[in-house]
């Protein structure tokens, strides 16, 4: 197959990318390095079969060959980006859905859209099934991300109604592993950078809400295998063995090494306080569910995160 990635530089979507590619198709990858990296798309480009567009898919892309699938993954998807980003986070949650579903019907391409554990909200139903519809303030901080990706699913939704349109959608849950930006302000990534650097780390709050944390190459292999499946509706990928935010501090300082102390800060306005995903479907549909628990995903990190710790420090060093 050929298929289309959008924000194939960033994080998962590179890793998605290189998981197509492995297995023998092509990919065309979209990204307008808002929060991508060029080492991502460099990372593919060597492995052949890529070819990379720079473009905002917010405005309208236009591809001459055939495409067989299009996966929509463009969006800031860290706090700190789309509090900084907030137009942007929103106009790519609508107009680049709305950009990607027209792409996927002009080509008659499967259509997948990364959407997120975040149109939960700030849950009242525990652990999450697909079914539960929510509790998210929509003009709250965090409503640009929420709000832009529960948009985004009901346009895929309808896509797939008025237009027959073989759509997935992927409620993506925390996702951790290598080539995460050190500084994009997840709590996996800035604990571990503050460990290595003997940093204290940062807990908002009193470190008791919950998170459920996902190794990258788990997350990529559930989001293939849903891909390749028969299923319109919504679907969460993620890792559904619960752990508090303090218990995922000392599983860093114990993998680390580091003796850095734990610092308390004021919880953030609509922080959720408990997250975890039911994946009775992902299990029955997709036969999936993850195999690398939080530890072992943490050792495999480690050595990425090092290596970036290093060449940042060494470059602020020389200026």
């Amino acid at each position: 197959m050929r298929v289309l990635v959008t924000g194939a530089a960033g994080f998962l979507g590179s890793h998605l990318a290189e998981r197509f590619l492995t297995e023998g198709h092509e990919v065309v990858g979209v990204d307008n390095f808002i929060t991508g990296s060029r080492d991502n798309a460099e990372i593919l480009e060597r492995l052949g079969g890529f070819r990379l567009i720079e473009h905002d898919v917010s405005r309208p892309l236009f591809i001459d060959e055939p495409i067989d699938g299009v996966l929509h993954f463009a969006s800031p998807a860290s706090p700190i980006d789309y509090l900084e980003l907030p137009i942007q986070t929103l106009k790519v949650g609508s107009l680049g859905t709305h950009n990607a579903l027209g792409l996927a019907k002009a080509k008659g391409a499967r259509f997948l859209l990364a959407s997120t554990s975040e149109v939960y909200g700030s849950p009242l139903v525990h652990p999450q099934p697909e079914t539960y519809w929510g509790n998210v303030n929509p003009v709250g901080f965090r409503g640009v991300y929420d709000e832009a990706k529960r948009f985004a699913e009901a346009m895929a939704m309808a896509y797939h109604r008025y237009h027959g349109l073989e759509t997935r959608i992927v409620r993506i849950f925390n996702t951790y592993g290598p080539r995460m930006r050190p500084d994009d302000g997840r709590v996996v990534s800035n604990f571990i950078v503050q460990a290595l650097r003997g940093d204290p780390l940062t807990i908002y709050g009193d470190g008791s809400q919950t998170r459920s944390f996902c190794f990258v190459t788990d997350e990529v292999d559930g989001i293939y295998r849903l891909f390749h499946a028969d299923r319109a509706e919504p679907v969460n990928i993620g890792n559904p063995h619960e752990f508090t935010i303090r218990e995922l501090a000392e599983v860093v300082l114990e993998e680390t090494g580091s003796n850095s102390p734990i610092e308390r800060l004021p919880l953030p306005e609509d922080d959720p306080k408990i997250r975890q995903p039911d994946i009775t479907i992902a299990r029955e549909l997709l036969g999936w569910e993850p195999a690398v628990d939080l530890r072992e995903g943490i050792r495999q990190t480690l050595p990425y995160f090092r290596e970036a710790v290093e060449q940042r420090d060494s470059r602020a060093r020389t200026i």
